[in-house]
């Protein structure tokens, strides 16, 4: 029978603190769910889930300094934050006997604050959706696709895996103005990363190439275009007794150049961010996760810093 909340009463079944500890560390990815996938900071991404796994998340999160939804907007002087709401959703999932995963996020924004842009003061006041994104991951080597029983027992060493990731551009847009919660175009991430595990230590490293679609209705009409963004990251996490994690990491992000009705501009980035994560188990089904990062080397437009915490509830759809 369900529970009030539509999940199933099966969850309590989650053995083992291993797998409990497992099966709560998704939720890394929405940290900065209203801004550029190129800047997230996401530790444990690789790990192993059992097959028939659901986690749903929601959260909220606190963003002021230089932001920018976009990263690639040189802006000045900036005095922005950026306070968001996050629901999403992961499935763990049997992908040709290996481990995969599909989810979902949706993030709802309040935007506010003043900057300046070639010289020129604004101010912006606005609330609503910023773009969705869906994505896909598989670890094709390392993590076979394992019932909750199965899953108990295995032990992980080193995982290899890859994610592509779907912005869609259904997020709050004004074409006389700069910033805003949505790009107005599709965004691609791809990714490429690795996992080892080293008794209570997990060391993860991942590059990723973000690409972008067209905005062919920027300040009027005008066509923008924006070059690749590419990123590296690497975390650093320690597994404690009762599911309990901590982790650091650090990503670096350079390129974007955009190009405007055919003149390209200097606006390349370079920028890195360091960031740290904590994570409570409540009960069997259910933590806490609290996350903070900040800009290390930055660029115009770039220097923020983020705090977020989460909620996370888990079941299983299929247990053995």
């Amino acid at each position: 029978m369900a529970s009030r909340f539509g999940f199933q009463q099966e969850v309590p079944q989650i053995p083992t603190d291993r797998g409990r500890g497992a099966a709560l560390c998704v939720a890394g990815w929405v940290v900065l769910a209203t801004h550029a996938s190129a800047q997230e900071i996401e530790p444990r991404s690789y790990a192993n889930l059992p097959v028939g796994l659901n986690i749903a998340v929601t959260g909220a999160v606190h963003s002021s300094g230089g932001l920018s939804t976009d990263p690639s907007v040189p802006l000045d002087d900036a005095h922005l934050k950026i306070d968001g709401a996050v629901l999403a959703y992961v499935r763990s999932l049997d992908m040709w006997g290996n481990s995969g995963r599909i989810d979902a996020i949706i993030p709802y924004a309040r935007l506010r604050g003043t900057a300046a842009l070639a010289g020129q003061q604004f101010e912006r006041h606005i609330e609503g959706l910023a773009d969705p994104r869906v994505r896909a991951a598989i670890n094709f080597y390392g993590a076979p696709a394992l019932g909750m029983r199965e899953f108990a027992a295995h032990r992980p060493d080193l995982v290899i895996g890859a994610s592509v990731q779907l912005s869609l551009p259904l997020g709050q847009y004004d074409d006389s103005r700069v910033v805003n919660l949505g790009n107005n175009r599709f965004a691609l991430k791809t990714e490429v990363g690795m996992s080892k595990t080293m008794g209570p230590w997990i060391v993860d490293v991942a590059t990723a190439v973000n690409v972008y679609g067209r905005n062919g209705d920027y300040l009027g009409g005008q066509v923008r275009q924006q070059a690749p963004i590419y990123a590296i990251q690497s975390n650093v996490t320690r597994n404690f007794d009762g599911g309990v994690w901590a982790a650091l990491g650090y990503t670096y992000y350079r390129g974007g150049r955009t190009t405007v009705s055919g003149v390209e501009r200097d606006d390349e980035i370079g920028s890195s961010r360091a960031g740290l994560s904590f994570l409570v188990p409540i009960d069997r089904a259910n933590s806490l996760k609290f996350a903070a990062s900040r800009g290390i080397s930055v660029r115009t437009g770039t220097d923020f810093d983020t705090i977020g915490v989460f909620w996370q509830h888990v079941w299983l759809s299929s247990p053995d």
